[in-house]
């Protein structure tokens, strides 16, 4: 199986706003489309920005006052968000905003339809969100992924991960020959057993069938002949020092 994509679990043509839809039609297009966040588009359907619940609720917590504080973790995240680039208003003015270009984040962070899952994954965690546009080349929006779509990957079903899983073992012992060893798999989780000839190769028999994808976890019940794993210092005791 080719490695999955954002283009194989996205929403294709998303719901999105322009700059300025008001705040209650945002409101009212989040939960009609039972999303948590739309993109921001220009005329030709570029994306400029993510307007998500966070920025909206903004406005519900500067209601009773503008001696408000927003708490401890809600500052700390926005100065996080500030140190690594991310644009857009503070809580207070996004608590004053009425249109998707006040209240949007900015630039968007996005993907294109090519990336795979795992990049993706990576960069929602590095940006700390939960969705991203998908674009293609000039920032056209085409797609949206969120959290719950990255992990469709693990609804594999124990069959088809476990003939791919014995794929890649063959092609790992291809190169020193041998045949793969007895493997199961249920529920996601992958038990290999017997006996190879290194236990260096036991590792990377273990290490490539976690990197299938929909793999939840790989138990290793593999012996070995030869143990080839030394930690260097017990070459030094039998060294000249």
């Amino acid at each position: 199986m080719d490695s999955t994509v954002v283009r194989d679990v996205m929403t294709a043509e998303p719901p999105s706003v322009v700059a300025s839809t008001s705040f209650k039609t945002i409101v009212r297009t989040l939960i009609n489309h039972r999303v948590s966040a739309l993109p921001v588009v220009d005329e030709a359907g570029r994306v400029v920005g993510v307007v998500s619940e966070g920025d909206l609720l903004h406005k519900e917590e500067f209601i009773g006052g503008d001696d408000y504080s927003p708490p401890l973790r809600a500052r700390l995240r926005a100065r996080i968000s500030g140190a690594s680039g991310a644009g857009g208003a503070n809580s207070a003015e996004k608590a004053a905003a009425n249109r998707a270009d006040q209240l949007m984040s900015h630039p968007a962070v996005t993907v294109s339809p090519g990336t795979s899952v795992a990049r993706a994954a990576r960069v929602m965690e590095r940006h700390g969100v939960k969705q991203l546009p998908v674009v293609t080349e000039g920032d056209y929006l085409v797609g949206m992924v969120t959290r719950r779509d990255l992990l469709m990957v693990f609804l594999r079903s124990d069959e088809d991960l476990a003939r791919e899983v014995h794929t890649e073992l063959v092609a790992a012992l291809q190169p020193v020959g041998g045949e793969p060893p007895a493997l199961s798999v249920d529920d996601g989780i992958v038990t290999l057993w017997g006996t190879v000839e290194r236990r260096s190769l036991a590792q990377t028999l273990v290490r490539r069938a976690s990197h299938v994808e929909g793999v939840v976890d790989v138990v290793s019940e593999l012996d070995w002949r030869v143990d080839d794993v030394v930690p260097e210092y017990v070459h030094w005791r039998g060294s000249s020092w």
